[in-house]
């Protein structure tokens, strides 16, 4: 009889034990599809911006079109893109695809802006230096939930790598969760001198 209650004993803890470990594992995966949220937050309101940001812009530089064309299918890729990484965060396919969009749409961007300069109408124009202060603040908050994402996503990934945890990680399916690193933006196309045509 103590014998049994012993084994009885020690069933329960194992099991409270699986419970917790669970229950962990899921808190950490809860936690980088909320940090993941902040990031959609934060790319959502730079593609608002963005169409402003060309609006504004075409006045200026009509001989530029191919640029502002850019930046506008950049846009709508960077868009696709993180439509298909909510619907799975942390998956690598998914944020593969996120981070090729957001480097290719940076780029576009970063030539927007270069153009941009050699125009000193536009320049100085209200609207885009209050366009390009919020781009750039949402650029800064983009790089902070990132980083947030990217932190919980290492939090998560630890967690249902070590050992206990592993264990159950593996009985109940605890993919690995991937990194969303976009790619830095090609310094030298972006700083190439525009060619002004008129």
């Amino acid at each position: 009889m103590v014998t049994l209650l012993i084994l009885l004993a020690i069933i329960v803890v194992l099991a409270l034990w699986a419970v917790g470990i669970f229950n962990g594992l899921v808190t950490a995966r809860n936690a980088f599809k909320n940090a993941f949220a902040q990031i959609d937050v934060q790319l959502q309101r730079r593609f608002d911006l963005i169409p402003n940001l060309v609006e504004t812009a075409k006045g200026y530089i009509k001989h530029e079109r191919e640029t502002l064309e850019a930046v506008t299918a950049a846009r709508t890729a960077a868009m696709s893109g993180l439509s298909a990484a909510k619907a799975s965060p942390g998956d690598p396919a998914a944020m593969a695809e996120l981070a090729s969009s957001q480097g290719i749409l940076n780029g576009a961007l970063g030539r927007l802006m270069a153009v941009a300069e050699a125009y000193p109408d536009l320049k100085a124009n209200q609207n885009m230096m209050q366009l390009s202060e919020e781009l750039t603040s949402t650029e800064n908050k983009v790089a902070f939930a990132r980083q947030a994402f990217n932190d919980a996503v290492m939090g998560y990934n630890n967690r249902r790598e070590v050992f206990p945890s592993s264990v159950v990680a593996g009985m109940f399916q605890f993919a690995p969760a991937a990194l969303l690193e976009i790619p830095a933006t090609d310094q030298a196309q972006v700083r190439a001198a525009p060619k002004v045509q008129f």
